[in-house]
């Protein structure tokens, strides 16, 4: 379960007062925190309740005097399912769900920093810039680069559809997020003419529509895609799982009858619709197992195309591209609902008779020593994450623009070292933040080792390198040489170590998932 934790990062604040910035809404003062200047819970958009609820962002108030900036802004509402409680989590609560957070060496406008703006994941359910995994001291300082962080609607409030709302909300609040960067960050130190968006898993997902948005041209410079899922729906789809959602209320999936419920309880319409998802795979298809109601939807105007198809069109020709995923990504996913070398064959053949692109007996010819859980596995990563990143890399070079591909191979250490490199992975060793969220589990609450800790180093360097120059330290990805990143204990940049999965899914398209 993520938490948010609004005290400040080890070390303390500064006694003294702290740095105070002005922004185009009102002056904001941070705290010291060792090297760095740091602001929590700027608002960047009115909060989107009552007569603003389920619509497109709108400005915020500006404010007279100064605001501290001190602790992270309430969460948006979260469709935990089985983790807690309908919409419940630790954290500040509130309607302000739509705030920025700031790490940066310096302020003031003559400092002119790259900046990097992170998009967390979770589903387009969960997920909020509170979470401790997601403290970004290390990359500010390890970079002498700016760093943010924002809030964005999910679940019901950000991404269902709704009669009567635009598509895609939680898209457009990262929209105007970055309008705000654009429009105040050179105040915090940064540069706006150097920004490069980052995210993973959802985050990566929003990375990818941000590439494919006409509203999002100008605002970033270039783009981190850290497990980019394949799963975007089309409007027909969306809809659907929209009434399915209002149904479990009882209402109908429009403004009117939905607004009647209080966000915070709202949730539980995904909440119980999720586990059900799998029964609907006659009309969902391969959405319906990822019991995840909620994704960005193909609907013609917000996003007009899939991200693809919008790159391999040169819609982000001009966007520098670093684009990557885990080895061993649905491995987390097996493990966390017990499923961890208990795969049977019937429910590996289930599988791959509806992911794979070639049929049931491609995979089992292309690895043919593979158990069940092996193949139940891979066809799921591959489907879900390993070729809608690489995928993108092409799209990308189709498009006319040019693109670096890393793949993680190191295991995590936790479990004795059986979650391999999973999904999730990459966050704790780019944050260096080790012991919570996702860490506490991949590291198992063991001090990291020298090993762990040089990697986490390189995972930095790259990512930072990569915002300030454009180049991660690798060659760029071609159609020759298929050269990457291999992320491990020893890294080494060699040809795309996947191949199999790469032939199977070569000529395949990401396409919206349809209704069928």
């Amino acid at each position: 379960m993520t938490t948010t934790d609004s005290r400040p990062s080890a070390g303390g604040p500064s006694e003294q007062p702290g740095p105070v910035v002005r922004t185009t809404a009102g002056a904001v003062r941070g705290r010291r925190e060792e090297n760095l200047a740091v602001f929590r819970g700027i608002p960047f958009a009115a909060p989107p309740v009552g007569e603003a609820r389920f619509q497109a962002p709108r400005p915020a108030e500006s404010w007279d005097g100064i605001r501290e900036a001190y602790a992270f802004g309430p969460p948006p509402p979260q469709d935990l399912g089985l983790m807690a409680g309908p919409g419940l989590i630790h954290g500040p609560q509130g309607d302000d769900w739509l705030t920025v957070n700031v790490w940066t060496p310096e302020t003031g406008p003559d400092a002119r920093r790259p900046v990097m703006v992170w998009i967390y994941g979770g589903a387009y359910k969960i997920g909020h810039a509170g979470s401790p995994g997601y403290d970004a001291r290390h990359i500010a300082t390890d970079g002498d680069l700016v760093v943010v962080s924002f809030n964005y609607r999910v679940g019901m409030e950000g991404f269902a559809h709704i009669e009567g709302a635009p598509a895609n909300r939680g898209l457009l609040d990262q929209v105007a997020a970055l309008e705000w960067v654009r429009d105040n960050i050179e105040s915090f130190g940064g540069d706006p003419e150097q920004v490069t968006i980052f995210g993973e898993s959802a985050g990566a997902g929003s990375v990818a529509s941000l590439l494919s948005m006409p509203r999002a041209a100008g605002l970033f410079r270039r783009a981190i895609a850290q497990s980019v899922p394949g799963t975007f729906f089309s409007d027909a789809l969306a809809r659907d799982i929209g009434t399915a959602l209002a149904a479990e209320l009882g209402l109908r999936p429009t403004v009117a009858d939905l607004s009647t419920i209080a966000p915070r309880k709202l949730t539980s319409a995904g909440e119980t619709l999720g586990p059900k998802m799998p029964r609907n795979i006659d009309r969902w298809g391969q959405a319906a197992p990822t019991v995840t109601p909620f994704s960005p939807v193909v609907d013609g105007e917000v996003l007009p195309t899939s991200p693809w198809q919008a790159l391999r069109s040169g819609s982000a020709k001009d966007i520098d591209l670093l684009v990557g995923h885990n080895r061993d990504e649905y491995r987390l996913f097996t493990a966390m609902t017990g499923q961890l070398g208990q795969i049977s064959e019937e429910r590996a053949a289930s599988a791959l008779s509806l992911f794979a692109p070639g049929g049931e007996q491609a995979y089992r010819d292309a690895f043919p020593d593979a158990s069940a859980g092996e193949l139940y596995e891979r066809v799921q990563t591959d489907w879900l994450f390993g070729m809608p990143s690489l995928h993108l890399a092409e799209a990308q070079r189709a498009g006319g623009g040019r693109a670096h591909v890393y793949e993680l191979t190191w295991p995590a250490p936790g479990n004795g070292g059986a979650l391999g490199a999973c999904h999730g992975l990459d966050i704790p060793l780019l944050f260096g933040t080790y012991g919570a969220d996702l860490g506490l589990l991949l590291f198992a609450g063991t001090e990291p080792s020298a090993e762990a800790r040089a990697l986490s180093s390189r995972f930095r360097m790259s990512w930072t390198s990569f915002a300030r120059s454009g180049d991660p330290g690798w060659p760029a990805y071609d159609d020759a040489e298929r050269l990457v990143q291999v992320l491990d204990a020893e890294p080494e940049v060699r040809a795309y170590p996947e191949e199999a999965s790469r032939r199977l899914w070569e000529g395949h398209e990401f396409l919206p998932l349809p209704l069928l």
